[in-house]
C-alpha cells in the first residue's frame, strides 16, 4: 500500500542556512534552464533539450537527503539534478555550447552530462536506462562494504520498460542501497499518466517487489526531502530499495519540439499556480526565515552567476574535428 507524505503540519526542522541553500538551488535551476530556452533561440545551443522547469523541488529535495559521497543516475530531463548535486555550472554551459572544456568534451550535450566528481553518474537519452545502472552502482557498493546510496531517478514513462521491472526486482532480491525515485510529472512525451499506465498509483507497484512504496508531494520540497531522508536511510542500514514517487509537473513542453498541443492553458495554468519555487518562498517568509529582500538578492546572485556561465562557455575552444572519433568504442 502506498502512503503519501504530507508535511503541513510536521515540516522538516533543517538550520536556516539549509533552508536557503535548498532555495538557492532551485532558483539555479529555474534560472539555468532559462537561459538554456533563450541561448537556444538566439541559436547558440543547437539539437534539443528538455527543460526541468517546474520540477525544481524534486531534485533539490531528493538530493539534500543524499551525502557528497552517494550517487545519482539522472535522465534525459537531467538539469535539475546535475545542478542540485553539485555540478559546475559553467562546465555544464561548456557542454551545452559543444566545447572542448565541457563536462564531456563538448561530445556529450544535454541528455548525457556526467560528473563523476560529485557523484553523478550520468543522465541517459533511453527512458529507464539509468535504472540498471543505478542497480549495478548499489551492487558495487555492496560487494565494496562502503555505506553509500544511489538515488536513480527516471520518469513515469519508465515505469513501462523491461528494464526498469528487472533492476528493481534484482535490487530487491539482494536488499542493494538505492531509491527509485519516479519523478511523476503527469506525461509520458504526450501521454498522460492515467492512459499510459494500468492505474496511476505508482508507489503502489513498489509491493510486486516487497519494498516500501512512497508518494511525496513533488512541487514540496521539504516534502520530498522528508521522504527521500526515511528512504535513503533505510537504504544505508540495510533494508534495501524504496520506490519513491515526486507528483510534479513539467511547465513547459517534453522538448524543443514539442508543440504542446495535448495539454489545455487551464491545466499548465493550474500547476503554474502550485510553483514550487514561489511556494517555498511563501514558507520561508512565513516561517521568517527569509524576506523579500532575501528573495531578490538570491536571485540577483544567482542571475549574475548564470551569466558569468555562459560568458565563460563563450570563450572557450571548441573540439579538434580530428579528434572527432575520440571515445567512441563501437
Amino acid at each position: 500500500m502506498s502512503n503519501m507524505t504530507s508535511l503541513s503540519a510536521t515540516r522538516a526542522t533543517l538550520p536556516r542556512e539549509r533552508l536557503v541553500h535548498m532555495y538557492r538551488q532551485m532558483r539555479r535551476i529555474r534560472h539555468f534552464e532559462e537561459a538554456v530556452d533563450r541561448l537556444f533561440q538566439q541559436g547558440l545551443i543547437w539539437g534539443t533539450f528538455h527543460l526541468y522547469i517546474g520540477q525544481e523541488a524534486s531534485a533539490v529535495g531528493a538530493v539534500e537527503a543524499l551525502r557528497p559521497d552517494d550517487y545519482i543516475t539522472s535522465t534525459h530531463r537531467g538539469h535539475g539534478h546535475c545542478i542540485a548535486k553539485g555540478a559546475s555550472i559553467p562546465l555544464m554551459m561548456a557542454e551545452l555550447r559543444g566545447k572542448e572544456t565541457g563536462y564531456c568534451r563538448g561530445r556529450g550535450g544535454s541528455m548525457h552530462i556526467a560528473d563523476l566528481d560529485t557523484g553523478n553518474l550520468g543522465a541517459n537519452g533511453i527512458v529507464g536506462g539509468g535504472v540498471p545502472i543505478a542497480a549495478g552502482a548499489a551492487l558495487a557498493i555492496k560487494k565494496k562494504g562502503t555505506d553509500q546510496v544511489v538515488m536513480c531517478f527516471f520518469g513515469d514513462g519508465a515505469m513501462q520498460q523491461g528494464a526498469f521491472h528487472e533492476a528493481v526486482n534484482f535490487a530487491s532480491v539482494f536488499k542493494l542501497p538505492v531509491v527509485f525515485l519516479c519523478e511523476n510529472n503527469q506525461y509520458a512525451m504526450s501521454m498522460p499518466v492515467e492512459k499510459g499506465l494500468g492505474s496511476n498509483d505508482i508507489a503502489a507497484r513498489a509491493a510486486s517487489y516487497g519494498i516500501p512504496g512512497v508518494s511525496a508531494d513533488g512541487n514540496d520540497v521539504l516534502a520530498v526531502y522528508e521522504a527521500a531522508k526515511e528512504a535513503v536511510e533505510r537504504a544505508r542500514n540495510g533494508g534495501g530499495p524504496t520506490l519513491l514517487e515526486t507528483r510534479t509537473y513539467r511547465l513547459r513542453g517534453h522538448s524543443k519540439s514539442d508543440a504542446n498541443r495535448y495539454r489545455t492553458r487551464e491545466e499548465i495554468e493550474e500547476w503554474r499556480r502550485r510553483c514550487p519555487i514561489e511556494r517555498f518562498e511563501r514558507w520561508l517568509e512565513a516561517q521568517g526565515v527569509m524576506a523579500a529582500a532575501d528573495f531578490e538578492a538570491v536571485k540577483a546572485e544567482v542571475l549574475r552567476e548564470i551569466e558569468d556561465a555562459i560568458a565563460f562557455a563563450e570563450g572557450q575552444p571548441d573540439p579538434d574535428p580530428a579528434q572527432l572519433a575520440d571515445g567512441v568504442y563501437a
